[in-house]
């Protein structure tokens, strides 16, 4: 043992340490199982959902810190004694089973978008301490590494995330519709671009391409195909449009005080979900050779989509009588260009 090194001993202890940080690894991955399916505990007790948001926050803040303890002690020698590693190992991996068992007091009565939200957030997080504990085994020990550096921020980043939850299910519905808004806008404006490309929707792909080489009406839009089209973006400008409408709904009416409400706000999140991979699917088969059963297949998928929707809203809380003439009109819309999409496509091949 005289003729080694300082490194060579502190590489030596990290080959020693190994097992234990591979437990703690394993004993995580297990923890992260149980999170992703299992369920909250319920209780009799009446719930406080600040009271639970202040311990949330307690505990992500908790694992920050002892991420950082935990990544500063091995990213140098000397390494820390074995009772030193045993007592840092001890904390990281009780900090994530406090967060975890906090996430567990949040019961399903409170949303279950909101639930998803947390659940989530707390798995990121988890993920995150996975991700330092196996860079902190496969680096070797000479100084703070890269590699180490990324995982530590990567923990850092996902224990901030906490600042950013929606704190109740009213803003956690509003927060997923966004995301889904956002996608719509970005799948509308694609196919916008595309056919205002001359007919070409693949010139980008394809600019450089002669002519001649691919003078194939497959890679273009006939007249025909253009007719077909205009129902369709009408379609997707319809959900695009719902989207705003309802979020507008759930922003200014939504309410979070019965169990009733908080369900019918779950549900319209759940309907809105749908509407972004039918826009998705819809968009795709638009693009030339344009198979018209495929049209009007995904074209009555989404329309079924956004009736679904405009029902639900219609007959929800955040829809007051008085204001619901929007849900009318889009309903309209929706019928008019689908009626139109059956117009010009078969039924069948």
């Amino acid at each position: 043992m005289e003729g080694r090194s300082p490194g060579t001993a502190s590489c030596l202890a990290l080959v020693n340490f190994s097992v234990p940080l591979r437990n703690l690894k394993d004993s995580l991955h297990v923890l992260l199982n149980q999170l992703r399916d299992g369920e909250s505990r319920e209780s009799k007790e009446v719930f406080n959902l600040q009271h639970f948001w202040e311990m949330l926050e307690q505990s992500f803040k908790m694992i920050s810190q002892e991420a950082t303890k935990f990544s500063l002690a091995f990213s140098k020698p000397p390494l820390p004694s074995a009772e030193g590693c045993g007592k840092l190992i001890e904390d990281i991996e009780k900090s994530v089973v406090t967060m975890s068992a906090v996430y567990y007091l949040l019961p399903k009565c409170q949303g279950t978008t909101l639930r998803r939200i947390v659940r989530e957030a707390t798995t990121d997080v988890v993920n995150g301490v996975i991700q330092l504990i196996e860079t902190i085994v496969s680096t070797p020990l000479q100084s703070l590494s890269q590699e180490q550096l990324m995982s530590t921020g990567g923990v850092w980043e996902s224990c901030d995330r906490i600042t950013e939850l929606p704190r109740d299910n009213q803003a956690a519905v509003l927060s997923v519709m966004s995301s889904y808004s956002k996608l719509v806008k970005d799948a509308l404006e694609e196919i916008e671009e595309a056919q205002n490309s001359d007919g070409d929707p693949f010139s980008d792909v394809l600019g450089d391409i002669d002519m001649e080489e691919r003078g194939n009406r497959d890679t273009y839009w006939s007249e025909a195909d253009r007719q077909v089209m205009a129902p369709c973006l009408g379609l997707i400008k319809a959900s695009k449009a719902s989207l705003k409408k309802v979020s507008e709904a759930v922003k200014n009416h939504g309410k979070v005080r019965e169990q009733e409400y908080i369900a019918q706000l779950d549900d319209l999140a759940d309907c809105s979900s749908e509407i972004s991979p039918s826009v998705d699917e819809l968009v795709l088969c638009l693009y030339p050779p344009m198979n018209y059963v495929a049209v009007r297949f995904n074209a009555a998928k989404l329309a079924s989509v956004l009736k679904k929707m405009l029902d639900i809203v219609g007959m929800s809380h955040v829809c007051p009588e008085a204001e619901n003439s929007w849900v009318q009109f889009l309903n309209r819309a929706v019928d008019h260009n689908m009626d139109k999409v059956k117009e010009l496509t078969p039924a069948s091949a």
